[in-house]
Protein backbone atom coordinates (compact mmCIF):
# COMPACT_ATOMS: atom_id res chain seq x y z
CA UNK A 1 0.00 0.00 0.00
CA UNK A 2 1.29 3.31 -0.91
CA UNK A 3 2.99 4.74 2.85
CA UNK A 4 1.23 8.15 2.22
CA UNK A 5 -2.44 6.62 2.21
CA UNK A 6 -3.91 5.08 5.53
CA UNK A 7 -6.58 3.42 3.68
CA UNK A 8 -7.18 2.80 0.21
CA UNK A 9 -10.38 1.16 -1.54
CA UNK A 10 -9.65 -1.02 -4.88
CA UNK A 11 -11.38 -4.31 -6.37
CA UNK A 12 -9.28 -6.85 -6.49
CA UNK A 13 -8.96 -10.22 -7.21
CA UNK A 14 -8.36 -12.84 -4.63
CA UNK A 15 -5.24 -15.32 -5.69
CA UNK A 16 -4.86 -17.32 -2.31
CA UNK A 17 -5.07 -17.39 1.25
CA UNK A 18 -3.54 -18.86 4.35
CA UNK A 19 -4.58 -19.31 8.17
CA UNK A 20 -3.14 -16.02 10.34
CA UNK A 21 -2.72 -16.41 13.86
CA UNK A 22 -5.88 -18.09 15.95
CA UNK A 23 -9.16 -16.36 14.07
CA UNK A 24 -7.53 -14.66 10.86
CA UNK A 25 -6.18 -15.13 7.22
CA UNK A 26 -3.39 -13.90 5.30
CA UNK A 27 -4.75 -12.75 1.76
CA UNK A 28 -2.93 -12.14 -1.44
CA UNK A 29 -4.23 -9.81 -3.52
CA UNK A 30 -4.49 -8.77 -7.19
CA UNK A 31 -5.77 -4.81 -6.67
CA UNK A 32 -6.37 -2.52 -9.79
CA UNK A 33 -5.08 0.45 -7.45
CA UNK A 34 -1.85 -0.96 -6.35
CA UNK A 35 -1.13 -4.34 -7.84
CA UNK A 36 0.13 -7.36 -5.97
CA UNK A 37 -0.62 -6.45 -1.88
CA UNK A 38 -0.55 -9.18 1.17
CA UNK A 39 -3.12 -8.29 3.33
CA UNK A 40 -4.55 -9.76 6.68
CA UNK A 41 -8.28 -10.49 6.91
CA UNK A 42 -9.06 -10.19 11.24
CA UNK A 43 -11.52 -12.44 12.75
CA UNK A 44 -12.33 -13.76 9.05
CA UNK A 45 -12.20 -17.48 10.25
CA UNK A 46 -14.71 -16.69 13.37
CA UNK A 47 -18.73 -18.03 12.72
CA UNK A 48 -19.98 -14.93 12.53
CA UNK A 49 -17.65 -13.46 10.23
CA UNK A 50 -19.05 -11.57 7.99
CA UNK A 51 -16.26 -11.28 5.37
CA UNK A 52 -15.33 -14.77 4.41
CA UNK A 53 -17.11 -15.67 1.67
CA UNK A 54 -16.36 -12.27 0.37
CA UNK A 55 -12.29 -13.17 0.40
CA UNK A 56 -12.59 -17.31 -0.55
CA UNK A 57 -9.97 -17.63 -4.30
CA UNK A 58 -10.76 -16.91 -7.17
CA UNK A 59 -13.31 -13.96 -6.04
CA UNK A 60 -13.79 -10.50 -7.68
CA UNK A 61 -14.25 -8.04 -4.52
CA UNK A 62 -14.57 -4.09 -3.28
CA UNK A 63 -12.33 -3.74 -0.67
CA UNK A 64 -11.62 -1.31 1.83
CA UNK A 65 -8.04 -1.85 3.56
CA UNK A 66 -6.25 0.07 6.21
CA UNK A 67 -2.88 0.69 6.42
CA UNK A 68 -1.44 -1.40 9.31
CA UNK A 69 2.28 -2.33 11.22
CA UNK A 70 3.25 -5.19 8.54
CA UNK A 71 0.38 -5.52 6.46
CA UNK A 72 -2.53 -3.80 5.54
CA UNK A 73 -6.23 -5.04 7.43
CA UNK A 74 -9.22 -5.74 5.41
CA UNK A 75 -11.92 -3.56 6.95
CA UNK A 76 -14.65 -3.89 4.20
CA UNK A 77 -15.65 -6.54 1.49
CA UNK A 78 -18.20 -7.04 -1.02
CA UNK A 79 -17.93 -9.55 -3.40
CA UNK A 80 -18.20 -8.17 -7.16
CA UNK A 81 -18.18 -11.59 -9.00
CA UNK A 82 -18.29 -14.54 -7.47
CA UNK A 83 -17.53 -17.24 -10.55
CA UNK A 84 -19.81 -19.58 -9.36
CA UNK A 85 -20.20 -21.90 -12.85
CA UNK A 86 -15.66 -22.11 -12.33
CA UNK A 87 -15.91 -23.68 -9.09
CA UNK A 88 -18.33 -26.59 -10.55
CA UNK A 89 -15.59 -28.05 -12.26
CA UNK A 90 -12.28 -29.49 -11.22
CA UNK A 91 -10.78 -28.88 -14.44
CA UNK A 92 -11.76 -25.02 -14.82
CA UNK A 93 -10.63 -24.68 -11.32
CA UNK A 94 -7.39 -25.93 -12.60
CA UNK A 95 -7.09 -23.32 -15.47
CA UNK A 96 -8.26 -20.90 -13.08
CA UNK A 97 -5.17 -21.74 -10.75
CA UNK A 98 -2.99 -22.11 -13.39
CA UNK A 99 -3.28 -18.29 -14.43
CA UNK A 100 -3.18 -17.21 -11.15
CA UNK A 101 0.15 -18.98 -10.70
CA UNK A 102 1.26 -17.44 -13.78
CA UNK A 103 0.26 -14.36 -12.36
CA UNK A 104 2.07 -14.53 -8.79
CA UNK A 105 5.02 -15.89 -9.92
CA UNK A 106 5.98 -13.04 -12.55
CA UNK A 107 4.34 -9.74 -10.53
CA UNK A 108 6.17 -8.11 -7.40
CA UNK A 109 4.73 -6.66 -4.51
CA UNK A 110 2.56 -3.24 -5.64
CA UNK A 111 3.05 -2.97 -8.95
CA UNK A 112 0.34 -1.19 -10.21
CA UNK A 113 -0.65 -2.75 -13.69
CA UNK A 114 -4.46 -1.88 -14.66
CA UNK A 115 -3.92 -3.74 -17.92
CA UNK A 116 -2.81 -6.39 -16.59
CA UNK A 117 -5.60 -7.06 -13.77
CA UNK A 118 -7.90 -6.62 -16.25
CA UNK A 119 -6.94 -9.35 -18.49
CA UNK A 120 -7.10 -11.49 -15.16
CA UNK A 121 -10.08 -10.36 -14.39
CA UNK A 122 -11.58 -10.83 -17.75
CA UNK A 123 -10.33 -13.90 -18.25
CA UNK A 124 -11.36 -15.84 -15.03
CA UNK A 125 -14.82 -14.54 -16.49
CA UNK A 126 -14.67 -16.21 -19.83
CA UNK A 127 -13.02 -19.76 -18.13
CA UNK A 128 -16.28 -19.16 -16.31
CA UNK A 129 -18.26 -18.94 -19.05
CA UNK A 130 -17.01 -20.23 -22.12
CA UNK A 131 -17.91 -23.53 -22.88
CA UNK A 132 -14.35 -24.25 -23.96
CA UNK A 133 -11.83 -22.59 -21.59
CA UNK A 134 -8.28 -23.54 -23.63
CA UNK A 135 -8.73 -20.52 -25.81
CA UNK A 136 -9.22 -17.98 -22.64
CA UNK A 137 -6.44 -19.84 -20.97
CA UNK A 138 -3.89 -19.60 -24.66
CA UNK A 139 -5.19 -15.78 -25.12
CA UNK A 140 -4.16 -14.62 -21.27
CA UNK A 141 -0.90 -16.03 -21.69
CA UNK A 142 0.32 -14.53 -25.05
CA UNK A 143 -1.40 -11.42 -23.75
CA UNK A 144 0.89 -11.82 -19.93
CA UNK A 145 3.92 -11.96 -21.95
CA UNK A 146 2.91 -8.56 -23.78
CA UNK A 147 1.90 -7.09 -20.63
CA UNK A 148 5.03 -7.71 -18.84
CA UNK A 149 7.54 -6.59 -21.69
CA UNK A 150 8.39 -10.50 -22.47
CA UNK A 151 6.65 -10.43 -26.24
CA UNK A 152 8.15 -12.84 -27.82
CA UNK A 153 9.42 -11.94 -31.68
CA UNK A 154 7.28 -14.03 -34.49
CA UNK A 155 7.42 -12.02 -37.92
CA UNK A 156 11.59 -12.20 -38.54
CA UNK A 157 14.14 -14.82 -37.63
CA UNK A 158 15.58 -13.71 -34.27
CA UNK A 159 19.23 -14.78 -35.42
CA UNK A 160 19.37 -13.41 -38.88
CA UNK A 161 16.49 -10.88 -38.86
CA UNK A 162 15.13 -12.25 -42.43
CA UNK A 163 11.36 -12.30 -42.82
CA UNK A 164 9.66 -15.42 -42.10
CA UNK A 165 8.29 -17.14 -44.68
CA UNK A 166 5.00 -19.39 -44.85
CA UNK A 167 6.70 -22.52 -44.02
CA UNK A 168 7.47 -24.54 -40.61
CA UNK A 169 10.08 -22.68 -38.69
CA UNK A 170 12.08 -22.87 -35.20
CA UNK A 171 11.32 -21.82 -31.81
CA UNK A 172 13.73 -20.59 -29.32
CA UNK A 173 13.26 -20.07 -26.09
CA UNK A 174 16.46 -18.43 -25.37
CA UNK A 175 16.78 -16.51 -27.97
CA UNK A 176 13.01 -15.07 -27.59
CA UNK A 177 11.28 -16.05 -30.64
CA UNK A 178 11.29 -17.69 -34.03
CA UNK A 179 14.41 -19.07 -36.42
CA UNK A 180 14.14 -19.77 -39.88
CA UNK A 181 14.82 -22.84 -41.21
CA UNK A 182 18.43 -22.05 -42.25
CA UNK A 183 19.21 -20.67 -38.55
CA UNK A 184 17.33 -22.81 -36.39
CA UNK A 185 19.37 -26.34 -36.81
CA UNK A 186 22.13 -24.02 -35.23
CA UNK A 187 20.35 -23.56 -31.86
CA UNK A 188 19.80 -26.43 -29.31
CA UNK A 189 16.70 -25.71 -27.59
CA UNK A 190 15.29 -24.88 -31.13
CA UNK A 191 11.96 -26.85 -31.97
CA UNK A 192 10.18 -27.48 -34.81
CA UNK A 193 7.10 -24.77 -34.72
CA UNK A 194 4.19 -25.53 -37.56
CA UNK A 195 3.32 -22.91 -39.92
CA UNK A 196 -0.53 -23.23 -38.20
CA UNK A 197 0.66 -23.13 -34.46
CA UNK A 198 2.24 -20.18 -35.82
CA UNK A 199 -0.42 -18.12 -37.07
CA UNK A 200 -2.44 -19.03 -34.41
CA UNK A 201 0.28 -17.41 -32.17
CA UNK A 202 0.62 -14.40 -33.89
CA UNK A 203 -2.94 -14.30 -34.47
CA UNK A 204 -3.27 -14.44 -30.38
CA UNK A 205 -0.68 -11.40 -30.02
CA UNK A 206 -2.16 -9.12 -32.19
CA UNK A 207 -5.70 -9.33 -31.73
CA UNK A 208 -8.47 -8.77 -29.13
CA UNK A 209 -10.24 -11.61 -27.88
CA UNK A 210 -13.05 -11.45 -29.43
CA UNK A 211 -10.97 -11.42 -32.59
CA UNK A 212 -9.04 -14.14 -31.09
CA UNK A 213 -12.00 -15.92 -30.51
CA UNK A 214 -13.26 -16.20 -34.23
CA UNK A 215 -10.16 -18.94 -35.01
CA UNK A 216 -10.92 -22.38 -34.53
CA UNK A 217 -8.12 -23.53 -32.33
CA UNK A 218 -8.12 -27.65 -32.77
CA UNK A 219 -7.08 -29.47 -29.80
CA UNK A 220 -3.98 -30.38 -31.68
CA UNK A 221 -3.26 -26.86 -32.18
CA UNK A 222 -3.98 -26.13 -28.85
CA UNK A 223 -1.76 -28.93 -27.43
CA UNK A 224 1.49 -27.45 -29.36
CA UNK A 225 0.80 -23.88 -28.71
CA UNK A 226 0.44 -25.01 -25.24
CA UNK A 227 3.84 -26.93 -24.50
CA UNK A 228 5.71 -24.26 -26.28
CA UNK A 229 4.10 -21.83 -23.95
CA UNK A 230 4.77 -23.62 -20.66
CA UNK A 231 8.50 -24.18 -22.56
CA UNK A 232 8.66 -20.20 -22.59
CA UNK A 233 7.34 -19.20 -18.87
CA UNK A 234 9.30 -22.05 -17.65
CA UNK A 235 12.89 -20.69 -18.90
CA UNK A 236 12.29 -17.23 -17.30
CA UNK A 237 11.00 -18.19 -14.14
CA UNK A 238 13.78 -21.11 -13.71
CA UNK A 239 11.59 -23.56 -12.16
CA UNK A 240 8.48 -26.05 -13.11
CA UNK A 241 4.67 -24.65 -12.76
CA UNK A 242 2.67 -26.61 -10.21
CA UNK A 243 -0.45 -26.45 -11.94
CA UNK A 244 0.02 -27.96 -15.20
CA UNK A 245 0.37 -31.33 -13.75
CA UNK A 246 -2.90 -30.88 -11.91
CA UNK A 247 -4.31 -29.85 -15.30
CA UNK A 248 -2.88 -33.21 -17.01
CA UNK A 249 -4.44 -35.73 -14.38
CA UNK A 250 -8.07 -33.77 -13.96
CA UNK A 251 -8.33 -34.31 -17.97
CA UNK A 252 -7.03 -38.10 -17.91
CA UNK A 253 -9.62 -38.63 -15.31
Amino acid sequence: MPIQERTIRSEAIVLRHKDWGEADRMVWLFTRKVGKVQAIAKGVRKIRSRKAGHLEPFTCTNLLMARGRSFPIITQAETVDPFHNLRKSLLRIGYASYIIELLDRFTLEEEENEKLYRLLKDTLKRIDLESDPNLPVRYFEVQLLDLLGYRPELTHCVNCSSTIQAEDQYFSVSMGGVLCPRCGPKFTDATIISLDTLKYFRHFQRSSFKEAARAKLTPDLNFNLEQLLQRYFMYFLERNLNTPTFIHRVREE
